[in-house]
């Protein structure tokens, strides 16, 4: 019998030779099969079907998919393994990464530099001349770890376990400098890099830095440590002509990590006369509000339902999830992303499609649908039910709160301030009328913008900071002050009381 079998895709007519036995968790998630869950078996995103070969269905798939689906070869992936030679029925997607094409102030250096945005989801790498401020090529990529889960806190207790956080640091960093390897074959010829600049969340800093994730798993969850990390290329393995010096930013506390730290040196929070906010809204709800006095800043829980998980057909936006839906004289429509039949919904949908229904009277204030209804369909199959509008409840209260406490700590409310930047891959594709119609934010629509990539701006900003025993960076982050929300007993109130969609 040989070691290796052969794994068929289709539609996307390709093939894949593995090691008999593999995971299939481990080598699906390039070809499009989502693991919301982190493959522990709670979900059915990872649907696969099996059209040629043969793969055993345990009792835990048969308990989530029922003896039809079975019957019809459906199977999930992250509870099956290549025995044999299979024929796979998988879902294919594309996912816009977002980049930035910012014009931005600078002085000028000598050399290149590499800016990269590590996000929970996406990667984005830009390679920059930086004496013209001009970049020169992007490359982007999905995160390999969200095979282990689409939310940090997932791949958080894959990292307590011995081998994890060696494995999920060794899969980011090979991935990383992939896309900078990538990078400098297609840069000018005998150019050098002599810096690099990476940010992300507290969950990412510490998975590629391989530090210790136990303070981040268990209250209050404070991370022990929060510096910039500097690492040599052969450190990492990485291809790269020179010897640059490679930077994982610093991050703030909590869960705010370098990538908001970045934002706020992109939005120039720090040099406004006026009250400015700045909220990511991607896998995790970070917020900041602040001017040139003071800043503060605060993360929440809220990013698994913009992100679609936990949502019954929730998935993120890619080729099929519904990403608007609008009430027209003819009923509702719904835009597909790519053009394709739907088979989910993404963040912004959710939003849209919570909003039609608080204006149809489908949904009614407490968040409840109206008539004795237990589901509302948008464009077959995908529909929502009771759970799915809990869950944005949650998501938009805890935000909503974060906003309301900073400004509170200011001295200020909604009205104070002059803009509010609207960050992150969710933030930039939600519409804003629908996003103050369920109470997610709290200001006049034509103060909220939304602001492209501004961890990926901050990190080629950063690029321009020549060192010293006091860089820009270090110079921000004493500035800014971390709020913890478990410890503020206003915020509990504020929660509940923003869970409830606004009259």
């Amino acid at each position: 019998m040989s070691d290796t079998v052969t794994i068929q895709l289709s539609p996307a007519g390709k093939s894949i030779l593995v090691e008999r036995g593999t995971p299939l968790r481990d080598v699906l998630f390039a070809f499009g099969v989502e693991f919301p869950c982190g493959g522990r078996g709670r979900c059915k995103a990872c649907r696969i079907r099996i059209l040629e070969g043969s793969s055993p269905a345990s009792d835990g798939q048969a308990a989530i998919l029922g003896p039809d689906e079975l019957a019809a070869g459906w199977r999930l992936a992250c509870r099956a393994r290549a025995l044999s030679d299979l024929k796979l029925e998988i879902n294919q997607w594309e996912s816009p990464v977002l980049s930035d094409d910012s014009v931005f102030q600078f002085k000028p250096r000598r050399g290149l530099g590499i800016a990269v945005d590590l996000g929970t989801t996406t990667l984005v790498a830009q390679l920059v001349d930086l004496a013209a401020g001009k970049v020169l090529g992007v490359r982007t990529g999905l995160n390999p770890q969200a095979a282990f889960g689409s939310d940090v806190m997932s791949r958080v207790q894959v990292a307590l376990d011995d081998p994890g956080l060696a494995r999920l640091s060794a899969m980011i960093r090979a991935e990383i400098g992939d896309l900078v390897a990538g990078l400098t074959a297609a840069g000018p010829e005998s150019a050098e890099v002599g810096e690099i600049s990476i940010v992300g969340n507290t969950a990412m800093h510490h998975l590629f830095c391989a530090i210790d994730v136990r303070p981040l798993a268990y209250f209050p969850f404070e991370p022990r440590e929060t510096g910039q990390r500097i690492f040599q290329r052969r450190e990492l393995g990485w291809r790269v002509p020179g010897e640059p010096r490679i930077r994982f930013l610093p991050c703030v506390g909590g869960f705010v990590g370098s990538d908001i730290l970045a934002g706020v040196l992109a939005t120039g929070m720090h040099r406004s006369r006026d009250l400015v906010g700045l909220i990511d809204l991607g896998t995790n709800g970070e917020v900041v509000f602040g001017n040139a006095d003071r800043i503060v800043c605060a993360s929440t829980a809220a990013g698994p339902a913009f992100e679609g998980a936990r949502i019954r057909m929730g998935m993120r936006a890619a080729t099929g999830a519904v990403a608007e839906v609008s009430d027209t004289p003819d009923g509702l429509r719904c835009r597909v992303l790519g053009g394709a039949a739907p088979r989910g919904i993404c963040g912004s949908g959710l939003v849209d499609a919570v909003a039609v229904g608080l204006e149809k009277g489908v949904i009614k204030e407490n968040g409840r649908f109206a008539a004795g209804r237990n589901e509302w369909i948008l464009c077959p199959p995908v529909s929502l039910c009771q759970s799915d509008i809990s869950e944005l409840q949650l998501a938009k209260g805890a935000i909503a709160a974060a906003a309301r406490l900073l400004l509170r700590r200011l001295g200020a409310g909604p009205r104070d301030v002059a803009r509010v930047f609207l960050a992150g891959a969710f933030g930039n594709y939600v519409d804003r009328g629908s996003a103050r119609k369920i109470g997610l934010i709290e200001f006049d629509e034509d103060r909220v913008r939304s602001s492209g990539n501004t961890a990926l701006l901050g990190a080629k900003l950063s690029l321009f900071d020549p060192g010293g025993e006091e860089t820009q960076i270090d110079s921000l982050r004493s500035r800014i002050e971390h709020v913890q929300l478990s410890s503020e007993p206003l915020f509990e109130d504020m929660f509940v009381e923003c869970m409830a969609f606004p009259a």
